[in-house]
Parts: C-alpha cells; structure tokens; sequence
C-alpha cells in the first residue's frame, strides 16, 4: 500500500537536495554492516587470544549505528576500537591487511566489501529515485556524497550514477582535505558544488553522524530516514524522521495518473513514433491479460493464433520478451512463440531464444520455505470451494476468482496465517489473486532491468516498451518511466494510479498496436 506523504518539499523554499549514498540511495548498509562485522570479529578472536581478555563480538545493531556508520571508514575503525579501550598504531596507506593497524584493518574491511560488491551488486531505494526524479520535475538539484571511498562503482553497480548534479564522496574529501561527519564539512562541499547556499538546501541522511552533520552545518532541512530502528537517536539532529522516503511529497511534481485518464497509445501513435525516431524499440510483454484475455482458470489461459502470428512477426524486426507471473516452462508453452526471449516467475526464471537460461540466484534458496508454504496452504484451504492452488517454481498464486465471495475472506485469512508462519515469504496481489515470492527485492520492474543490462539493450538508441495490465506490472512501469515507454491494459473494473504514459483496452487493442508496431518497423527498414 502507498505511503502517504507527510512533508512537502518546494522550489520556494529549497534549491537543493543533498543525499547520503548507503543506506539512502543504496541497500549497501547491511553489506558494510557485514564487511565490518567479520573484519572486527576476526581481529577481537585475535586479540581476546593473544591478550587472555573476553571475546565480545561486533554487534551490528549497536555498534555499526553508533561507531562507523555513515563515517570515514579509518574514522570507524578508531571510533570503534576506542570504544573497546583497544589501542593500535596509525600506520600508513603501506601497511598490508595482516598487520595491526588503523590504516590495515580498514584495508581488511574495505577488501571484504568489496567482494561483496563484486558478487552481489548494488541495489537502489527505488522510492528514493523516485524522489529525485520529481525533484528534478520542478528544478530542485540533487547531490549524493558519502564517505565511501567506493562510491563511484556502487553508485555504477546500482545504475544511479547520472541521477545527481554534483557528487562528492570519500576520494573527493580526501583530495579536498576535508573532515568526515560529524564534520559538515563534505556536505558543504556538496552545497558548493551545487552553487546553494547551505540555508536552502535539504539534507537526507540515516546516519546519526549525518544527521549531526546536517545540523551543524545550518541547512535549512535535516531529514533522518529511520532504516535501522534508530529514530529516536536520529530525532536528536534531524528536523523529521520518515521510515522511506515515499513519504516525502514534491510541491509542484506530476503524480500518478490514474488508468482512465491516460491517453490510448493508439490514438496518440504518431507521438511513439516519434520518440523511436533514430531509435529501436525492445518490446516487453506481460502475458495474462495482455496477451490473451483473464481466464477463470489459468491453464486454458491459451494465446489466440492470430495474436502469436503478430508477435511473432514483430520479433523478425526488433528484440521481444515475455515478462509474466507464470512458471518459464508454462508461459512457454502456452505461448508457443519461438526466438523470443522469456522471462517467468516474474522474472527469477529467464530463458532466452536458443533455450539459454539465466536463473535469479538469490531465488532458489528459498524453495524450501515455498515448499512448506504450499502444504500448509492446501491444508488450511482444503474442502474450500473453487479455490486453486498453483505452485510456480518461485511462488506459491491462489486463485480465488471462482470462490464465492462470502469466503474471500478466509482465503486472504489463511495466506495471512501460512505467511505469519513463513516470514521468508512475502504476499502480492493481483487480479483474484494471492501469491507468496521470497521476500527478496526482485519484481518485474528488477528483471526488465536485469534483462536490459544482460541484453545489452541499456544503450541510448533503444527504448524499451513495456505492455502489461496488472499491478505486478506496475514495478515495470516505473523502471521505464524517464528511458521508456509503458503501456497499460485498462481493468474496465477498477480505477487506480498508474505510472504508465499510455493505455489499451483490451488484448484485441493490444494486437493491434504490436501489428502497427510491426508496420512502423517494416517500413522504416525498407525506407533505409
């Protein structure tokens, strides 16, 4: 459910937006929590040995808030170890990881980091990217810093390198010889890259270092965002605390449109032509709903021929995929469309053309939980009328479209009960419809990106397209909300927000804007 917004940002009142990167614009916060666990565990197992003192782990949810987060990592590591009364020497950037000294252990977090990095990737608050983008709609600017002297490649590995105005970040500081928070002093910088001054400028932070650091260096608006169930200590310095930054409203910035209001992508197809002018489309289609009409039941949910035909055809011209809730193996088949790239359970499971497989791995260690969570759900709904369970490869959907509606609530009540008792799970919606995925962040909108990325396609003379007509569908929209173009397929039943640009009516619309798509093509390849 959307949060409500509860502050109100405005041109009149702030120039800028300077945001800190981990744990603000980036889920990176629980991997330097991590890196700096084992780097310190490791040395205090050491110590303890070595001194005949008590082994007293780093604690992440203490120590990492209260000592390094948010702060120069060799600041961290002094910050820490004074905490435990541990004294080392300096030493210098020549020290190698063995040895004992500020300067080594940092190199022993940063090393353990960055491995991290390498196999996992950055991820980004997509709420946060959302906030920037609507600060851009009215003329705020938006810096990022951080003391991180990695920033560069996380903000690289998460794809938000060209959001910001100005960056300023733990090389930069270094170069300019300024303090790290609680100093104000990188902030400040950040204001003057920027061209503001500090009195019109907003920081956000979720370090209590930052926060402190915000103050101090008198900005007009200090906003804490509470990750790490500190907000009371973050309230300390900062002027309001939020859990997301959803909550945060632009004064001035487009908001959704809703679905009856958008305008039809056939009318208005001279203006997609034009944004495909020197450009190539890449074409992304949900399946149910999209492709062919919502069926009672999800097995006779079979493409019409002469729909396959047209896609088929619009594949010959330009890189097409299908993007849906269903098993890979299922949409598949029931699609029967060779050369097309596939990507099921939304999006975890990914074939493409020549049956090669990319499979989200992250996924596959949570079958166990989904295993158990569908035994459970046939016990509890057993006996239960119209009622369908179908067990995916990554998710667990209930149908509940041919229940009578007086018992709609029990089936929401027993996936709530199965979910109580599964906490890896988490629950979506859809159309008559509860689904339990694993509890990680990854939907359709992750694996358009995902696709993009491995397909070679995030390039400037490509605009990616996505058709899709259910809230799963949404996360995609969203993805391609300043790159590409979205299209949804209007729910005659149901009104609701939409970030897409444009909309169809039904399948029968949707063929025949993918025919029109396929004309566009063909005729501007016999044109050249």
């Amino acid at each position: 459910m959307p949060t409500t917004p509860n502050l109100t940002l405005s041109k009149d009142k702030f120039d800028a937006v300077i945001f800190d990167m981990d744990g603000v614009i980036t889920r990176t916060a629980h991997v330097h929590a991590a890196a700096w666990k084992k780097m310190f565990d490791t040395f205090l197992e050491d110590y303890a040995a070595r001194t005949g003192t008590a082994f007293k782990p780093f604690d992440t949810a203490t120590d990492y808030t209260r000592y390094v987060d948010g702060k120069p990592r060799l600041d961290g590591v002094r910050d820490f170890l004074r905490s435990r009364g541990i004294e080392l020497p300096e030493g210098s950037p020549a020290d190698e990881p063995q040895e004992e000294s500020i300067y080594a252990l940092g190199e022993r977090k940063n090393a353990l980091f960055n491995e991290q990095l390498e196999k996992k990737g950055a991820k980004r608050y997509d709420s946060t990217v959302d906030l920037i983008n609507r600060l851009k709609k009215v003329g705020i600017k938006a810096a990022i810093i951080s003391a991180s002297r990695n920033a560069r490649a996380v903000l690289k590995s998460a794809g938000v390198t060209d959001l910001f105005d100005a960056r300023v970040d733990g090389l930069d500081a270094q170069e300019l010889g300024i303090a790290g928070k609680p100093a104000p002093d990188v902030f400040l910088a950040a204001a003057e890259k920027l061209g503001v001054e500090p009195q019109r400028a907003v920081v956000v932070e979720d370090a209590q270092s930052g926060v402190e650091a915000g103050r101090a260096g008198g900005f007009g608006l200090v906003i804490g965002v509470d990750r790490a169930d500190q907000a009371e200590e973050l309230a300390r310095f900062a002027d309001v605390v939020v859990s997301d930054l959803a909550e945060v409203a632009v004064d001035g910035a487009t908001e959704e449109a809703s679905t009856t209001e958008l305008p039809s992508a056939l009318d208005h197809f001279n203006h997609i032509e034009i944004r495909l002018k020197g450009k190539h489309p890449a074409v992304f289609l949900d399946y149910d709903g999209t492709l062919t009409p919502i069926v009672e039941r999800p097995e006779n949910a079979v493409i019409p021929e002469e729909m396959r035909q047209t896609v088929r055809d619009l594949a010959k011209l330009c890189t097409v995929a299908i993007v849906s809730g269903r098993d890979l193996a299922d949409v598949r088949r029931l699609a029967g469309i060779e050369d097309l790239i596939y990507a099921g359970s939304h999006g975890f499971d990914i074939a493409g053309p020549a049956g090669k497989k990319m499979e989200y791995q992250s996924g596959t260690d949570y079958l166990p939980d989904l295993d158990r969570a569908e035994k459970e759900l046939s016990k509890g709904l057993e006996g239960l009328a119209g009622v369908q369970i179908e067990r995916k490869k990554f998710a667990i959907a209930v149908h509940f479209r041919r229940v009578a509606e007086g018992d709609h609530p029990r089936v929401e009540e027993t996936v709530d009960e199965v979910l109580r008792q599964n906490s890896r799970l988490r629950k979506t919606g859809g159309k008559m419809i509860f689904e339990l995925r694993p509890d990680i962040d990854w939907d359709k909108g992750k694996a358009l990106d995902y696709l993009l990325e491995k397909l070679k396609l995030n390039r400037r003379d490509i605009v990616p397209v996505y058709l899709g007509d259910d809230l799963t569908d949404e996360d995609a929209m969203r993805e391609l909300k300043d790159r590409g173009i979205g299209i949804i397929v209007r729910d005659h039943d149901e009104e609701r927000p939409t970030q897409a640009a444009y909309a169809l009516e039904d399948t029968c619309e949707v063929r025949i804007f993918l025919q029109k798509l396929a004309d566009f093509l063909e005729e501007r390849a016999l044109e050249s």
